[in-house]
């Protein structure tokens, strides 16, 4: 099947939730425009037969009956607009915790950590087309060789200069198309690299300011931003002038078939009514054409979302639901696992095999590069292997629900990220029906405990955006804390004691020995020895594959002569 065929199919299932809606509104711009006869047959009956007759009475009928016609109309026109924007509503609704969920999975991958979250985007912009005015033009568009047909009914003549100019503005609408495609693409580009910049060096003020780089990046992202305001104006240039074309044009017609319909009447062809008529309905049959011109950059920009939200979600498909398991005891085996980062080509660690039992602790080793990383996130279940299984309780980690294994599963990354959100709030990993009791054994557990206290605000203490507001070793301390609420079976830091002191370390090293205690295993990777003082088992990586593995000093003693730089401190008994 072809690329972005499934992402299409789920994209259309979502719009057909709301068929009812779109039904409501195609039906409502149905009697829309046929209630937009209403004028035109007004004008026919004021001057053909008001005016010959001079009966008060049958204009005081007539404009009653076209006062309340209008005032249906409206409601009709208002009711179609409220319906879908909540068509459109419905649709992204539908599609939120979907698309959101293939953006976190897609964050996953290394080269689209960072990246702005272009698929919610993409799906913004589908819900401002179909809840703007854009789509009745689209929706009245059936409806113009209805108007066209009554234009023809009044003098062939009139019908084909209507044809005509409906054909011209179809035809400056097409180039329309084709002219502002690329710019508008372009634009969308351009602008999307721009706001990852400016957020990068958001993220990374302290570094920008401590180096001295502000006027380096602002100038680099000043060309971004140029560059963006270029393509908008070029993208602006190309679809303006068509747009402007487009108005002068059908208000030129409508003029020019007035005098048309003029020459015709003077000549006895036709009668003066007949000649109004014919100037608003052909105004009305070629509106819808110069709507569908306005908004044309709007739709664009949804059909380029639709496109490429299409491809992102059969990129990234959905779950499937698993079977719920057994809460794991945690034993764990790694079968000959071979495995690289997404998106790269080759492996990072290769032939890896080991097993862990209950109440053992694992420090993996290794220079950098080595791929301690790379088997931490196998470990996890993020990066799927390109062979070989990881089991937890003989389960394969990928036959567990994310969501599920991740509450079994305790994380400290490399670089620990907090929320926007309280101490406490963070270490429960915002779980609604997280118990105070819970959260403090969870820091009691890591060594943080003391340390919170020593907050502003203790446990309610807000740490604002990445943690923002603590230092580096008490983010590390807080996102160890959270890597230990509710009692994980298989704990994976990362380098944990890379922003710790001397009293961070031992807080380590006894988190890790209550984690073996409890009956829990901990797998650690480290470049700095002091981080398995806590270990009973070492393996050690070099370039993705295990040179060494066993009980802890016997490793640290084969490896000393070969590895002089990993491992010239022992750890402390």
């Amino acid at each position: 099947m072809a690329l972005g065929q499934f992402g299409r199919q789920e994209l259309k299932q979502a719009l057909k939730a709301s068929r009812g809606l779109l039904v409501g509104v195609a039906l409502f711009s149905a009697l829309v425009n046929l209630l937009m006869l209403t004028g035109p047959l007004f004008m026919l009956q004021v001057y053909d037969r008001v005016l010959a007759s001079g009966s008060e009475e049958t204009l005081a009928t007539l404009f009653a009956l076209v006062a309340t016609l209008f005032l249906f109309m409206g409601l009709l026109d208002h009711a179609r607009t409220r319906v879908l924007s909540r068509a459109g509503a419905k649709f992204q609704s539908i599609l939120d915790i979907r698309v959101f969920r293939a953006v976190l999975h897609r964050g996953l991958l290394p080269g689209e950590r960072g990246r702005p979250a272009s698929g919610l985007k993409d799906l913004e912009a589908i819900q401002r087309a179909l809840s703007g005015p854009g789509p009745f033009g689209f929706l009245d568009l059936p409806w113009v060789p209805f108007f066209l047909l009554i234009i023809f009914l009044f003098h062939w003549w009139l019908g084909v200069f209507a044809l005509v100019g409906g054909i011209t503005l179809v035809i400056i609408a097409l180039f329309n198309q084709r002219r502002s495609r690329m710019p508008l693409a372009q634009a969308a580009n351009i602008g999307s690299q721009s706001e990852a910049y400016a957020e990068a060096i958001r993220r990374e003020a302290e570094v920008v300011h401590g180096l001295g780089m502000q006027s380096a990046v602002l100038n680099r992202w000043k060309t971004l931003r140029d560059q963006t305001l270029q393509a908008q104006i070029n993208a602006s240039d190309a679809g303006g002038a068509f747009t402007v074309s487009s108005k002068t044009l059908r208000l030129f017609l409508q003029s020019a078939i007035l005098a048309l319909g003029a020459l015709l009447a003077v000549r006895g062809h036709i009668s003066p009514g007949m000649m109004i008529a014919a100037s608003i309905l052909m105004g009305r049959a070629l509106a819808p054409v110069d709507q569908v011109i306005a908004h044309w950059s709007t739709m664009a920009r949804a059909v380029q979302g639709w496109r490429s939200l299409a491809d992102m979600l059969q990129r990234t498909p959905p779950s499937v639901e698993r079977i719920a398991l057994p809460s794991p005891e945690g034993r764990i085996e790694v079968e000959n696992i071979i495995a690289r980062p997404p998106g790269t080509i080759h492996p990072t660690i290769r032939g890896v095999s080991f097993a862990l039992m209950p109440g053992q602790a694992l420090g993996v080793i290794g220079p950098s590069g080595s791929g301690k990383t790379t088997l931490a996130k196998v470990l996890l279940g993020l990066w799927p292997p390109l062979s070989g299984v990881v089991r937890l309780d003989g389960a394969a980690v990928d036959q567990y629900d994310a969501d599920v294994l991740g509450r079994h599963l305790g994380y400290l990354p490399q670089d620990v990220t907090l929320f926007d959100g309280t101490v406490a709030e963070n270490i429960a990993r915002f779980d609604p029906e997280a118990t105070d009791a819970a959260i403090v054994a969870a820091a009691q557990r890591a060594g943080a405990h003391d340390l919170i206290l020593g907050l502003s605000d203790g446990y309610e203490t807000q740490v604002g955006p990445n943690g923002a507001s603590i230092s580096g070793g008490q983010r590390q301390r807080v996102g160890l804390a959270r890597a230990f609420y509710r009692d994980p079976v298989l704990l994976v830091l990362d380098e944990p004691n890379a922003h710790l002191d001397m009293v961070g370390e031992q807080a380590l090293a006894h988190a890790i020995e209550a984690q073996r205690e409890r009956g829990g295993i901990a797998v650690v990777m480290a470049h700095r020895p002091g981080a398995i003082m806590a270990c009973d088992q070492l393996m050690m990586l070099d370039q993705g594959q295990v040179r060494a593995l066993g009980p802890r000093d016997d490793v640290l003693q084969a490896t000393t002569q070969n590895f002089p730089k990993i491992v010239a401190q022992k750890p402390a008994e």
